[in-house]
């Protein structure tokens, strides 16, 4: 089951897609999944929920939820209710919702396996051991006691636990005596028997009750008063950015096996699916495994973006080759290490570019490549134009990353207009003319929208030009980690899952910060180190309405024998009044009150880690007053929180020396090449004035994308031989559609499916009310909006691809105020299909999926 805090919602719905397809093909129809089994995740997202409902599911059932949320809920007969998961899709994303009573395990002395003791059930009447009438009674008590908290006369017991059904001849051995004896003991009076949850489910909504509801979600998630499972949330960032590297390539990789046609690839692409699937799972991606099975992890998606890289280049030199008899491109390579600065077929040699965009928009993108020092020039080979250019220095931390094997000292930077889910290719040749990049004396950067300066102290200061009022400093601190022996809750250690620093006051450095300045026609940077283990980049690129905060950490010293948890904190000059805001998996936006729950009164004795909670990808914070906001997106998942007004603190690496007994066994220590883990990674700071919220919405939700699904930059070495493409050779460029999308639509699925079908997804990406002109509902006309395809059929199918629409119909529950918060019929508006027009209307914030019969155009 996958994890539902540091996960996206991308890669969750390909990966029950894709879940679901080999069930489909394994098993057939009757093996559509109806229920969510998500009993271990460590705390559960209002976005899964609504996922699950949009997938076509009756309901979900979980394990664990806050120690206090849960004895409220036993005391009140709330355990099971109806999640209002979506404001946007109102009662289409409602989910029936199942708190388990003792998480997944089985009643207390009822577990038969070989890591159990528990006494198992006896029925020889001869021996001295027979047990079956005092099992019996002690089952049908506890059965009694777990009613109690319960609304129908159904009771679902979880017969199972962690590594159990190694011995499942003892499990069912004494699950059959079970099962017999209390029907003879007890009549009609109990009756227990094998169940599915699907059919527990029925059994609740055929007893026609009212049931409460519920509109936030189970984040942070606490099981004692001193262990916060807020750690993950950060825990392993490296492989957490890994994820999201795999997820962008893999939707290239379905993009151009779609727009081109390419066969003989599938084996390939499942490959890659699956590895991305794996990674979803609630001990991968939130770096809550033992650190050899993180390498494992790493080696899976490794291999598999191997594949992904494969199936796209050879697409890519298809697309380019395609028509042109005269022109055989050569094979493409990726540089997967270019978050260290490192390509090897850039740094000493002549190069062609080919840049792939997989937005549905065209975009103006930063592209940097690492170079030795020299002056370069960069042609667009679709119009032989030569582009600006930039040389700026690879920083000196960067450069001494511990394994780094690389001969670039530089990074070329320029400019690449892309169009919608298409490329463009660029020659890059260095000149005789050498000149190194001159470094200032200034203590300030700036653009249009800028000025970033140091101050005294080290703090990095931003001010907005155009909202004079609106100011903020970024410093970097860190929390000694708590170490204890685990055997109390106050002695609880800071662990991969737990957060839980030793004072709820993080350390400050020392004001020996260090920075220089380098700037230039496109981009202007500080390159700033606070110790020889911190350091960043803050840049702002010409035309670009963002900062970067592109930040690096480690090795994290231990010498002293203590663990670290470093953060990053942005103060601003809004008073926010205690909230702020998280995105739920990279969707949906929630609202977070400092020290406060909304569906109980919250007692605190973790005031750091309990207002902790998981960033997929945006923080926002609100000025009322001033009307102003401020919101700070990711490149990977993290954990954040702002625990003052006007400040948002956000958690990048981790260091620990204990384990927190959670299950991990070892504690947090990664190293790499023999040092401690060395972690990189950007923040975008942006913000603004909420009387322009259309304009600060698009440009929030625009770059939110672009950092999602970026530009995937495919390269070819020129040999000093051989010659490079001319400008104005056939296939410069391409692009797979007619026009760009509406500003509110995105293509967020277009996968080779199953004879030669594709399937095909488009959101609607803006919220109900956050934006006046774009969150309304748009009508996309789709039959000639591919270039290399067109549509010959199509047929909508629920969010997995597994169902058509029409053959959906889930269970209707009814709530304490008597709506009926489900309904059979699914509301959007029926495909219009008619000579040259296929329109498909998008509420806010709807996906809709289809299957679609194509005819090709070309290649």
């Amino acid at each position: 089951m996958n994890d539902e805090a540091v996960t996206h919602y991308h890669s969750l719905v390909d990966q029950y897609t894709w879940g679901f397809r080999r069930l489909n093909d394994t098993f057939g129809r009757c093996a559509t999944p109806r229920i969510g089994w998500q009993i271990d995740p460590f705390g559960h997202s209002r976005e899964q929920a609504s996922l699950f409902a949009q997938l076509g599911f009756d309901g979900m059932f979980f394990g664990r939820l806050d120690y206090q949320d849960k004895n409220k809920r036993l005391k009140d007969k709330t355990m099971e209710f109806i999640w209002k998961a979506s404001p946007n899709l109102g009662a289409r994303a409602n989910l029936f919702t199942v708190a388990l009573y003792n998480t997944y395990s089985p009643p207390p002395g009822f577990c038969y396996d070989i890591l159990c003791n528990d006494e198992p059930i006896n029925d020889d009447p001869d021996s001295p051991d027979y047990n079956v009438k005092e099992r019996v009674e002690q089952l049908v008590r506890y059965a009694y006691r777990q009613a109690t908290s319960y609304n129908t006369n159904n009771v679902i017991f979880t017969m199972g636990e962690d590594f159990n059904y190694q011995h499942a001849e003892m499990w069912f051995t004494n699950l059959d005596r079970l099962i017999r004896y209390v029907k003879e003991e007890k009549g009609s009076e109990v009756n227990i028997f094998y169940s599915t949850p699907s059919c527990y489910l029925k059994a609740v909504n055929d007893a026609k009750l009212q049931w409460s509801t519920k509109s936030d979600d189970f984040f942070p998630y606490a099981s004692d008063p001193h262990s916060y499972w807020t750690g993950y949330f950060s825990s392993r960032p490296a492989i957490k950015f890994f994820e999201r590297m795999g997820n962008n390539l893999l939707q290239i990789s379905k993009q151009l096996s779609v727009l081109t046609r390419l066969e003989g690839y599938e084996k390939q692409l499942e490959h890659f699916r699956e590895a991305m699937g794996v990674m979803q799972h609630h001990d991968a991606v939130t770096g809550t495994e033992k650190q050899l099975v993180a390498y494992d992890y790493a080696r899976i998606l490794y291999d598999g973006m191997q594949q992904g890289t494969n199936i796209a280049a050879d697409a890519i030199r298809k697309w380019r080759s395609t028509g042109n008899s005269n022109f055989a491109p050569e094979q493409m390579h990726t540089c997967m290490q270019l978050n260290i600065s490192t390509c090897l077929y850039t740094e000493d040699k002549d190069f062609v570019l080919a840049i792939y965009n997989p937005l549905s928009q065209k975009v103006v993108s930063p592209i940097r490549v690492p170079v030795q020092n020299g002056k370069y020039n960069v042609i667009d080979l679709a119009d032989g134009n030569e582009l600006t250019s930039q040389i700026v220095p690879i920083p000196n931390s960067v450069r001494e990353i511990p394994g780094r094997k690389s001969t670039s000292t530089h990074e070329l930077v320029f400019l690449a207009s892309l169009p919608p889910l298409g490329y463009k290719t660029y020659t890059v040749k260095r000149s005789s003319e050498n000149i190194s990049p001159q470094m200032v004396t200034a203590n300030s950067i700036g653009n249009e929208f800028y000025n970033v300066s140091v101050d005294e102290y080290g703090q990095v200061v931003v001010e907005w030009k155009k909202q004079k009022d609106m100011e903020l400093t970024q410093s970097f601190h860190y929390y000694d980690a708590m170490e204890g022996n685990n055997e109390e809750f106050r002695n609880r250690s800071s662990g991969a899952y737990i957060f839980r620093p030793k004072n709820a006051s993080a350390r400050n450095f020392v004001n020996s910060a260090s920075y220089e300045v380098h700037t230039g026609p496109l981009v202007e940077e500080i390159h700033q180190c606070v110790t020889d283990w911190i350091c960043q980049v803050i840049r702002v690129y010409s035309g670009m309405e963002y900062v970067e905060f592109d930040w690096l950490v480690g090795p994290i010293p231990v010498k002293d024998r203590i663990g670290k948890e470093v953060v990053t904190r942005y103060y601003s000059n809004l008073n926010s009044s205690g909230e702020f805001y998280t995105d739920s998996n990279g969707r949906e936006m929630l609202k977070r009150k400092r020290n406060y729950r909304p569906t109980w009164n919250l007692e605190l004795e973790e005031p750091v880690s309990g207002n902790y909670y998981p960033v997929t990808s945006k923080i926002s914070l609100k000025d009322d007053e001033k009307l102003l906001k401020l919101s700070l997106l990711t490149d990977r998942a993290e954990g954040g929180t702002s625990m003052r007004d006007g400040e948002i603190e956000m958690m990048i690496h981790r260091r620990l020396l204990k384990d927190d007994a959670f299950g991990v066994g070892e504690a947090l220590n990664e190293f790499a090449f023999g040092e401690g883990l060395v972690v990189r990674g950007s923040h975008y700071i942006i913000g603004g004035s909420i009387r322009d919220l259309d304009e600060l919405a698009v440009k929030e939700k625009t770059l939110a994308r672009q950092l999602l699904l970026r530009p995937w930059t495919f390269i070819q070495s020129i040999e000093k031989n051989s010659s490079a493409p001319t400008p104005h050779v056939p296939n410069s460029q391409g692009t797979g559609l007619a026009k760009s999308l509406p500003q509110n639509v995105q293509i967020l699925t277009l996968e080779p499916w199953k004879d030669g079908s594709v399937l095909l997804r488009l959101e609607h990406i803006f919220e109900l009310g956050e934006t006046a002109r774009l969150s309304k509902p748009v009508e996309v006309n789709i039959q000639d909006l591919f270039t290399t395809f067109t549509i010959v059929s199509i047929k909508e199918t629920t969010l997995g691809g597994n169902q058509w629409i029409d053959d959906m119909n889930r269970l209707k529950w009814e709530s304490e105020t008597n709506d009926v918060l489900q309904t059979e019929e699914h509301i959007s508006h029926p495909v219009e299909i008619k000579e040259g027009v296929i329109n498909v209307l998008l509420e806010p914030f709807e996906i809709r999926t289809f299957i679609v019969e194509i005819a090709p155009r070309y290649l």
